[in-house]
């Protein structure tokens, strides 16, 4: 691997500049910057991860312009009971699993949260509160990570060809794939329907993050900071401003272009973090255990969303 600092930085560069341009879809985006990572290097893997939350941060906040307000409460008062019950299989299904794949505890927890709720925002925020090791919140992230990155090639193409509506995609993508940005990238793929449904019902599940962390800190007696993906009030606000005055649509549609090439960008930067390093960390039993939970969340809620159980 050419260790070379200021190729890396030049690669990186050029892939930023060209993700700006409508020519660079979200997959690709991703496939850049893990072809980047792989074949430079990041020296910047701790600035561009900064960078990458808050892009993603603040490329979803943009996306709630194009958000109604009624659909969003609609969503998220509909999809307590779906959500519930997802959470408790994929923990219950976990724990059994982990045992199983030989994986050790906190890294099994911060995976099964990853998985049950919204990806990396989920680790982030129950780490602490279970006093996770950096080395489990590193595997967890990896495992996530890895398997957010097919998720993105993956979905769409059994979407089609299963003959997925919009919506049915949308509400697949957002129970079955881990991060907010891999939902968002995966529908964007697939049509506005998609996106705002995968978007709306995503977010809603996120608000699970907070009572999950504290449970868990009380379970397994953890002390720490808990952390709250802010991004989800901004979402809400934006989509509030602008369902109050629809007159301005004009403006919402500029915010909602700017967001989604925003995101674009993003999902490069997350791709160059994905370095040697990283893909080493991931670990065989963890990444088992990762794909297991993943496989069994995404055929279960396909089957649901097909069956009618889920709509």
């Amino acid at each position: 691997m050419n260790k070379n600092p200021n190729i890396a930085l030049a690669a990186m560069a050029a892939g930023g500049i060209a993700c700006l341009t409508p020519f660079i879809t979200s997959p690709v985006a991703l496939l850049m910057g893990m072809g980047v990572a792989l074949a430079f290097g990041n020296p910047e893997e701790e600035r561009t991860k900064r960078f990458s939350k808050l892009f993603l941060s603040i490329a979803v906040i943009g996306l709630g312009a194009g958000m109604d307000l009624g659909v969003i409460a609609k969503v998220g008062a509909a999809g307590v009971g779906y959500t519930f019950i997802g959470l408790s299989l994929t923990l219950a299904a976990a724990f059994a699993l982990a045992k199983l794949f030989k994986t050790e505890r906190d890294t099994g927890i911060l995976i099964a949260v990853g998985t049950a709720i919204c990806g990396g925002s989920a680790i982030a925020a129950v780490a602490p509160a279970i006093d996770a090791k950096a080395k489990s919140i590193s595997v967890a992230m990896g495992t996530v990570f890895l398997l957010n990155a097919a998720a993105l090639v993956v979905f769409p193409f059994i979407g089609h060809l299963l003959q997925m509506t919009e919506h049915q995609f949308g509400l697949w993508a957002a129970l079955a794939i881990h991060d907010t940005s891999s939902v968002v990238g995966a529908t964007l793929q697939y049509g506005t329907e998609a996106l705002q449904t995968g978007t709306t019902v995503k977010l809603a599940r996120a608000l699970w993050i907070l009572p999950v962390s504290l449970v868990a800190g009380y379970i397994f007696a953890g002390r720490g900071k808990r952390k709250f993906p802010w991004f989800i009030l901004g979402f809400i606000a934006m989509a509030a401003f602008f369902s109050s005055f629809p007159n301005i649509h004009f403006a919402a549609d500029i915010i909602v272009a700017i967001a989604k090439r925003l995101l674009v960008l993003t999902l490069f930067l997350i791709g160059t973090s994905l370095t040697r390093d990283t893909l080493k960390s991931a670990g065989a039993g963890a990444f088992l255990l990762g794909v297991a939970l993943w496989v069994l969340a995404a055929t279960g809620s396909l089957w649901a969303i097909m069956a009618g159980y889920i709509h």
